[in-house]
Protein backbone atom coordinates (compact mmCIF):
# COMPACT_ATOMS: atom_id res chain seq x y z
CA UNK A 1 0.00 0.00 0.00
CA UNK A 2 1.08 3.59 -0.75
CA UNK A 3 -0.26 6.71 -0.09
CA UNK A 4 -0.48 9.46 -2.71
CA UNK A 5 -2.34 12.45 -4.66
CA UNK A 6 -5.34 11.07 -6.19
CA UNK A 7 -5.43 13.16 -9.23
CA UNK A 8 -8.36 15.26 -9.87
CA UNK A 9 -10.16 12.79 -12.12
CA UNK A 10 -9.75 10.10 -9.76
CA UNK A 11 -12.61 10.77 -7.08
CA UNK A 12 -12.24 7.03 -5.27
CA UNK A 13 -10.38 4.20 -5.21
CA UNK A 14 -10.45 1.44 -3.05
CA UNK A 15 -9.42 -1.93 -2.39
CA UNK A 16 -11.88 -4.55 -1.32
CA UNK A 17 -11.25 -7.87 0.48
CA UNK A 18 -13.94 -10.22 1.40
CA UNK A 19 -16.57 -7.46 0.82
CA UNK A 20 -14.13 -5.00 3.19
CA UNK A 21 -12.76 -1.94 1.84
CA UNK A 22 -9.22 -1.53 3.24
CA UNK A 23 -8.44 1.49 4.84
CA UNK A 24 -5.75 3.83 3.02
CA UNK A 25 -5.39 6.27 0.21
CA UNK A 26 -4.68 4.25 -3.14
CA UNK A 27 -3.83 5.22 -6.55
CA UNK A 28 -4.48 2.73 -9.23
CA UNK A 29 -1.72 1.22 -10.23
CA UNK A 30 -1.09 0.57 -6.48
CA UNK A 31 -4.40 -0.76 -5.43
CA UNK A 32 -4.27 -3.60 -8.41
CA UNK A 33 -0.60 -4.40 -7.56
CA UNK A 34 -2.14 -4.76 -3.96
CA UNK A 35 -5.30 -7.21 -4.98
CA UNK A 36 -3.10 -9.21 -7.29
CA UNK A 37 -0.67 -9.49 -5.03
CA UNK A 38 -3.19 -11.22 -1.88
CA UNK A 39 -4.57 -13.06 -5.30
CA UNK A 40 -8.33 -12.09 -3.69
CA UNK A 41 -10.12 -9.13 -3.81
CA UNK A 42 -10.61 -6.45 -6.47
CA UNK A 43 -10.31 -3.05 -7.14
CA UNK A 44 -13.42 -0.35 -7.72
CA UNK A 45 -11.85 3.10 -8.92
CA UNK A 46 -14.32 5.90 -9.86
CA UNK A 47 -13.21 8.54 -12.07
CA UNK A 48 -14.91 11.96 -13.32
CA UNK A 49 -14.84 12.99 -17.00
CA UNK A 50 -11.44 12.30 -17.15
CA UNK A 51 -9.15 13.66 -20.32
CA UNK A 52 -6.99 11.14 -22.02
CA UNK A 53 -3.52 12.35 -20.04
CA UNK A 54 -5.31 11.63 -16.83
CA UNK A 55 -6.75 8.25 -17.55
CA UNK A 56 -4.08 6.77 -19.26
CA UNK A 57 -2.33 5.54 -16.27
CA UNK A 58 -5.20 3.82 -14.99
CA UNK A 59 -5.64 2.02 -18.52
CA UNK A 60 -2.43 1.02 -18.42
CA UNK A 61 -2.59 -0.53 -14.59
CA UNK A 62 -5.49 -2.17 -15.56
CA UNK A 63 -4.68 -3.23 -19.15
CA UNK A 64 -8.23 -1.50 -20.49
CA UNK A 65 -8.88 -1.70 -24.23
CA UNK A 66 -7.43 1.49 -26.31
CA UNK A 67 -10.99 1.46 -28.24
CA UNK A 68 -12.96 1.68 -25.13
CA UNK A 69 -10.75 3.72 -23.54
CA UNK A 70 -10.97 6.15 -26.17
CA UNK A 71 -14.84 5.93 -25.90
CA UNK A 72 -15.01 6.36 -22.13
CA UNK A 73 -13.04 9.68 -22.89
CA UNK A 74 -15.23 11.38 -25.45
CA UNK A 75 -18.50 9.97 -24.34
CA UNK A 76 -21.73 10.80 -26.96
CA UNK A 77 -22.23 6.94 -26.81
CA UNK A 78 -25.36 5.01 -27.08
CA UNK A 79 -25.90 2.23 -24.35
CA UNK A 80 -23.96 -1.20 -25.33
CA UNK A 81 -22.41 -4.01 -23.89
CA UNK A 82 -19.09 -5.14 -25.57
CA UNK A 83 -16.55 -7.61 -24.66
CA UNK A 84 -12.94 -7.38 -24.76
CA UNK A 85 -10.97 -10.50 -24.31
CA UNK A 86 -11.05 -10.59 -20.62
CA UNK A 87 -12.81 -7.69 -19.41
CA UNK A 88 -16.22 -5.76 -20.31
CA UNK A 89 -17.08 -2.33 -21.20
CA UNK A 90 -20.79 -1.13 -20.71
CA UNK A 91 -22.13 1.90 -21.30
CA UNK A 92 -25.41 3.52 -19.72
CA UNK A 93 -27.29 6.75 -20.57
CA UNK A 94 -27.72 8.46 -16.99
CA UNK A 95 -31.55 10.83 -16.76
CA UNK A 96 -32.66 13.74 -14.36
CA UNK A 97 -35.42 15.19 -14.30
CA UNK A 98 -35.34 19.02 -14.76
CA UNK A 99 -37.62 20.70 -12.72
CA UNK A 100 -39.87 23.49 -14.63
CA UNK A 101 -43.22 25.02 -14.34
CA UNK A 102 -45.07 24.04 -17.46
CA UNK A 103 -44.11 21.66 -20.38
CA UNK A 104 -44.94 24.25 -22.56
CA UNK A 105 -42.42 26.63 -21.64
CA UNK A 106 -40.07 25.09 -20.62
CA UNK A 107 -36.57 24.38 -22.50
CA UNK A 108 -35.48 20.98 -21.05
CA UNK A 109 -37.46 18.92 -19.67
CA UNK A 110 -34.81 15.95 -19.18
CA UNK A 111 -31.21 16.41 -18.50
CA UNK A 112 -28.37 13.18 -19.67
CA UNK A 113 -25.02 11.96 -18.66
CA UNK A 114 -23.30 9.18 -19.56
CA UNK A 115 -21.78 6.29 -16.99
CA UNK A 116 -18.91 3.67 -18.57
CA UNK A 117 -18.09 0.64 -16.70
CA UNK A 118 -14.81 -1.29 -17.17
CA UNK A 119 -15.27 -4.76 -15.66
CA UNK A 120 -12.77 -7.71 -15.03
CA UNK A 121 -12.02 -10.43 -13.19
CA UNK A 122 -9.99 -8.24 -10.15
CA UNK A 123 -11.30 -4.64 -10.78
CA UNK A 124 -14.12 -2.03 -11.59
CA UNK A 125 -13.09 1.24 -13.39
CA UNK A 126 -16.46 3.79 -13.87
CA UNK A 127 -16.02 6.54 -15.66
CA UNK A 128 -18.79 9.19 -15.05
CA UNK A 129 -19.82 12.52 -17.48
CA UNK A 130 -22.42 14.53 -16.07
CA UNK A 131 -23.25 16.37 -12.44
CA UNK A 132 -26.61 14.13 -11.50
CA UNK A 133 -24.94 10.36 -11.44
CA UNK A 134 -22.64 10.44 -8.93
CA UNK A 135 -22.25 6.81 -7.00
CA UNK A 136 -20.65 8.07 -3.91
CA UNK A 137 -23.71 7.23 -1.99
CA UNK A 138 -23.97 3.71 -4.13
CA UNK A 139 -20.55 3.08 -2.82
CA UNK A 140 -21.24 3.72 0.85
CA UNK A 141 -24.65 1.33 0.74
CA UNK A 142 -22.52 -1.29 -1.18
CA UNK A 143 -19.64 -1.14 1.77
CA UNK A 144 -22.44 -1.38 4.23
CA UNK A 145 -23.46 -4.50 2.77
CA UNK A 146 -19.54 -7.05 2.60
CA UNK A 147 -21.15 -10.17 2.54
CA UNK A 148 -22.59 -8.95 -1.26
CA UNK A 149 -19.87 -6.93 -1.92
CA UNK A 150 -17.51 -10.43 -0.88
CA UNK A 151 -19.19 -11.66 -4.36
CA UNK A 152 -16.78 -9.68 -6.76
CA UNK A 153 -16.51 -6.40 -9.33
CA UNK A 154 -20.26 -7.93 -10.99
CA UNK A 155 -22.08 -6.97 -8.16
CA UNK A 156 -20.87 -3.57 -8.65
CA UNK A 157 -21.93 -3.48 -12.04
CA UNK A 158 -25.36 -4.82 -10.93
CA UNK A 159 -25.85 -1.86 -8.25
CA UNK A 160 -24.87 0.01 -11.00
CA UNK A 161 -27.42 -0.57 -13.98
CA UNK A 162 -30.03 -1.17 -11.01
CA UNK A 163 -29.14 2.03 -9.71
CA UNK A 164 -29.52 3.57 -13.42
CA UNK A 165 -33.01 1.66 -14.38
CA UNK A 166 -34.38 2.89 -10.94
CA UNK A 167 -33.04 6.80 -11.87
CA UNK A 168 -35.29 5.93 -15.50
CA UNK A 169 -38.49 5.03 -13.13
CA UNK A 170 -38.13 8.10 -11.35
CA UNK A 171 -38.17 10.29 -14.27
CA UNK A 172 -40.63 8.66 -16.35
CA UNK A 173 -43.02 9.34 -13.16
CA UNK A 174 -42.16 12.66 -13.33
CA UNK A 175 -42.83 12.60 -16.95
CA UNK A 176 -45.59 11.14 -16.77
CA UNK A 177 -47.36 14.91 -15.18
CA UNK A 178 -45.78 16.50 -17.66
CA UNK A 179 -47.51 14.40 -20.77
CA UNK A 180 -50.98 14.93 -18.31
CA UNK A 181 -50.76 18.57 -18.63
CA UNK A 182 -50.10 18.76 -22.17
CA UNK A 183 -52.96 16.11 -23.13
CA UNK A 184 -55.06 19.12 -20.48
CA UNK A 185 -54.09 21.60 -22.51
CA UNK A 186 -54.85 20.28 -26.19
CA UNK A 187 -58.42 19.14 -25.60
CA UNK A 188 -58.83 22.56 -23.49
CA UNK A 189 -61.23 24.75 -24.95
CA UNK A 190 -59.55 27.96 -26.34
CA UNK A 191 -56.21 26.32 -25.69
CA UNK A 192 -52.82 28.45 -27.02
CA UNK A 193 -50.89 25.89 -26.99
CA UNK A 194 -48.70 25.57 -30.11
CA UNK A 195 -46.94 22.95 -32.04
CA UNK A 196 -43.55 23.86 -31.53
CA UNK A 197 -44.67 23.75 -27.94
CA UNK A 198 -45.50 20.07 -28.96
CA UNK A 199 -42.44 18.78 -30.43
CA UNK A 200 -40.12 20.13 -27.45
CA UNK A 201 -41.97 17.74 -25.59
CA UNK A 202 -41.82 15.45 -28.49
CA UNK A 203 -37.37 16.54 -28.20
CA UNK A 204 -37.34 15.68 -24.63
CA UNK A 205 -39.05 12.44 -25.27
CA UNK A 206 -37.25 11.34 -27.63
CA UNK A 207 -34.23 12.04 -25.68
CA UNK A 208 -35.60 9.51 -23.24
CA UNK A 209 -36.30 7.01 -25.47
CA UNK A 210 -32.78 7.24 -26.61
CA UNK A 211 -31.06 6.13 -23.08
CA UNK A 212 -33.60 3.26 -22.21
CA UNK A 213 -34.37 1.27 -25.76
CA UNK A 214 -30.50 0.56 -26.44
CA UNK A 215 -30.12 -0.66 -23.24
CA UNK A 216 -32.16 -3.86 -22.84
CA UNK A 217 -29.93 -5.67 -25.29
CA UNK A 218 -27.06 -5.08 -23.21
CA UNK A 219 -28.94 -6.07 -19.86
CA UNK A 220 -30.20 -9.85 -21.41
CA UNK A 221 -26.38 -10.51 -22.41
CA UNK A 222 -25.73 -10.09 -18.84
CA UNK A 223 -28.64 -12.20 -17.37
CA UNK A 224 -28.49 -15.05 -20.02
CA UNK A 225 -24.73 -15.29 -19.40
CA UNK A 226 -22.96 -14.44 -22.66
CA UNK A 227 -20.43 -12.52 -20.32
CA UNK A 228 -18.52 -15.80 -19.25
CA UNK A 229 -17.77 -16.32 -15.97
CA UNK A 230 -17.11 -12.55 -15.10
CA UNK A 231 -20.60 -12.19 -14.40
CA UNK A 232 -21.45 -15.17 -11.67
CA UNK A 233 -24.64 -17.19 -12.10
CA UNK A 234 -25.55 -15.90 -8.39
CA UNK A 235 -25.66 -12.19 -9.72
CA UNK A 236 -27.09 -12.92 -13.35
CA UNK A 237 -30.25 -13.35 -11.48
CA UNK A 238 -30.47 -10.16 -10.09
CA UNK A 239 -29.42 -8.81 -13.84
CA UNK A 240 -32.71 -9.92 -14.80
CA UNK A 241 -34.56 -8.12 -11.87
CA UNK A 242 -33.02 -4.90 -13.33
CA UNK A 243 -34.16 -5.92 -17.45
CA UNK A 244 -37.89 -6.60 -15.83
CA UNK A 245 -37.67 -3.33 -14.45
CA UNK A 246 -36.55 -1.81 -17.40
CA UNK A 247 -39.31 -3.54 -19.56
CA UNK A 248 -41.60 -1.37 -17.60
CA UNK A 249 -40.13 2.12 -18.52
CA UNK A 250 -39.74 0.94 -21.95
CA UNK A 251 -43.22 -0.29 -22.11
CA UNK A 252 -44.39 3.64 -20.72
CA UNK A 253 -42.01 5.40 -22.33
CA UNK A 254 -43.61 3.78 -26.06
CA UNK A 255 -47.26 4.45 -24.40
CA UNK A 256 -45.93 8.29 -24.04
CA UNK A 257 -44.38 8.04 -27.42
CA UNK A 258 -47.91 7.15 -29.17
CA UNK A 259 -50.04 9.49 -27.26
CA UNK A 260 -47.63 12.54 -27.80
CA UNK A 261 -48.08 11.40 -31.83
CA UNK A 262 -51.46 11.46 -31.06
CA UNK A 263 -51.75 14.51 -29.36
CA UNK A 264 -49.66 16.32 -32.30
CA UNK A 265 -51.92 15.09 -34.75
CA UNK A 266 -54.85 16.82 -32.61
CA UNK A 267 -53.13 20.07 -32.25
CA UNK A 268 -52.49 19.94 -35.93
CA UNK A 269 -56.52 19.46 -36.49
CA UNK A 270 -57.62 22.24 -34.24
CA UNK A 271 -54.61 24.50 -36.06
CA UNK A 272 -56.35 23.76 -39.23
CA UNK A 273 -59.62 24.06 -37.78
CA UNK A 274 -58.42 27.51 -36.07
CA UNK A 275 -57.13 28.20 -39.60
CA UNK A 276 -60.43 27.37 -41.26
CA UNK A 277 -62.64 29.36 -38.95
CA UNK A 278 -60.18 32.55 -39.37
CA UNK A 279 -60.70 32.06 -43.69
CA UNK A 280 -64.66 31.86 -42.77
CA UNK A 281 -64.60 35.08 -40.85
CA UNK A 282 -62.26 36.79 -43.17
CA UNK A 283 -64.44 35.75 -46.15
CA UNK A 284 -68.20 36.76 -44.49
CA UNK A 285 -66.75 39.99 -43.52
CA UNK A 286 -65.31 40.54 -47.20
CA UNK A 287 -68.56 39.61 -48.63
CA UNK A 288 -70.40 42.41 -46.21
CA UNK A 289 -68.16 44.83 -47.18
CA UNK A 290 -68.12 44.25 -50.58
CA UNK A 291 -71.85 45.58 -50.50
CA UNK A 292 -71.16 49.21 -49.48
CA UNK A 293 -68.08 49.54 -51.65
CA UNK A 294 -70.00 48.28 -54.94
CA UNK A 295 -73.22 50.98 -54.08
CA UNK A 296 -70.33 53.61 -53.21
CA UNK A 297 -68.23 52.72 -56.71
CA UNK A 298 -70.99 52.72 -58.57
CA UNK A 299 -72.12 56.33 -57.16
CA UNK A 300 -68.68 57.48 -57.57
CA UNK A 301 -68.87 57.14 -61.60
CA UNK A 302 -70.34 60.19 -61.20
CA UNK A 303 -73.31 59.10 -63.40
CA UNK A 304 -76.19 62.13 -64.43
CA UNK A 305 -78.78 60.36 -65.25
CA UNK A 306 -79.92 57.96 -62.32
CA UNK A 307 -83.66 59.03 -60.91
CA UNK A 308 -82.61 59.15 -57.27
CA UNK A 309 -80.27 61.68 -57.90
CA UNK A 310 -82.69 64.56 -58.31
CA UNK A 311 -84.99 62.36 -55.50
CA UNK A 312 -85.48 63.93 -52.25
CA UNK A 313 -85.36 60.56 -50.44
CA UNK A 314 -82.79 59.35 -52.97
CA UNK A 315 -79.91 59.05 -51.03
CA UNK A 316 -81.48 57.98 -47.66
CA UNK A 317 -83.20 55.49 -49.26
CA UNK A 318 -79.83 54.12 -51.08
CA UNK A 319 -78.14 53.89 -47.50
CA UNK A 320 -81.30 52.37 -45.93
CA UNK A 321 -80.88 49.71 -48.58
CA UNK A 322 -77.42 49.13 -47.97
CA UNK A 323 -77.13 49.41 -44.31
CA UNK A 324 -80.19 46.35 -44.62
CA UNK A 325 -78.18 44.18 -46.97
CA UNK A 326 -75.29 44.58 -44.91
CA UNK A 327 -77.48 43.52 -41.53
CA UNK A 328 -79.06 40.41 -43.44
CA UNK A 329 -75.83 39.23 -44.46
CA UNK A 330 -74.60 39.61 -41.32
CA UNK A 331 -77.21 37.78 -39.50
CA UNK A 332 -76.94 34.92 -42.15
CA UNK A 333 -73.26 34.60 -41.63
CA UNK A 334 -74.11 34.65 -37.98
CA UNK A 335 -76.76 32.13 -37.80
CA UNK A 336 -74.21 29.39 -39.81
CA UNK A 337 -71.31 30.40 -37.66
CA UNK A 338 -68.99 32.11 -39.84
CA UNK A 339 -68.91 34.77 -37.44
Amino acid sequence: MAAATTPDAVVACGVYVDGVRLPGDWTPGDAVAEVRTRGVGFVWVGLYAPDEDRIRDVAEAFGLHELAVEDAVHAHQRPKLERYEDNLFMVFKTLRYVEHESPTTANEIVESGELEVFLGRDYVVTVRHGNHSALGNLRTELEAQPERLATGPAVVLHAIADRVVDGYLDVVEAFQGDIDLVEAAVFAPRSEIGIEQMYLVKRELMELRRAVMPLAGPLRKLSEGHCGPLIPETVRSYFRDVDDHLTTVTERVTGFDELLTTLIDATLAKVSLQQNNDMRRISAWVAIIAVPTMVFGTYGMNFDQMPELRWKYGYPLILSITLAACLVLYRLFKRNRWL
